[in-house]
């Protein structure tokens, strides 16, 4: 993988009491308890797209020390590379765009099984996006579905894109491991 490539998610951890905040939030929202707090966007020239909450801001991918990063390589990898550059563009657009906590309380309602219709078109009509969001509907718009289509675009925490980065990788182990490396056992 080269060191900037467009449309790779990162994840990264925020410190302090918002970013144990959000932990906490994610873990009661069946998103992981990984120290992965926000999402942010490879632009592939060097620069990241990440929501903040003064307002989706381009950045150097050089802010973010390498070993602090986790990057969703096995998401990344089942998108075609025609789509990649696509998601990066379509991520461009967002600049600016306001953050929105919000997003946090649809997320948790909606885990909580209750019905967050009204909420949804609320945060739809406001524009607002928290980093994980920017990311997921980067990734729509540029012609690449990283959930179902059953799930709301807003309902993505920082947690989700690592859980299903993790899933496809044991799926690729579990692939690639013969029945003899599990022992003889029927899988």
């Amino acid at each position: 993988m080269t060191l900037s490539s467009p449309g790779r998610i990162g994840l990264t951890q925020i410190h302090g009491q918002v970013g144990f905040g959000i932990r906490v939030g994610q873990w009661l929202n069946k998103s992981g308890f990984e120290d992965y707090e926000h999402a942010f966007l490879d632009l592939g020239d060097g620069n990241l797209i990440q929501a903040e909450p003064g307002g989706a801001q381009i950045r150097p991918l050089s802010i973010y020390k390498p070993e602090n990063i986790y990057w969703c390589d096995k998401i990344y990898a089942r998108v075609p590379a025609a789509v990649r550059p696509r998601i990066a563009e379509e991520a461009k657009g967002f600049e600016g765009v306001k953050y929105s906590f919000l997003d946090y309380d649809a997320i948790a309602l909606h885990r909580l099984g209750l019905d967050t219709a009204w909420l949804e078109r609320y945060i739809d009509s406001t524009g607002h996006m928290i980093c994980s969001q920017l990311v997921n509907v980067s990734y729509i718009r540029g012609g690449h579905r990283i959930f179902p289509m059953t799930r709301w675009d807003g309902f993505v925490a920082p947690g989700d894109l690592y859980l299903e980065d993790l899933r496809l990788k044991n799926e690729a182990l579990l692939r690639n491991t013969s029945l003899m490396d599990l022992g003889g056992l029927p899988v």
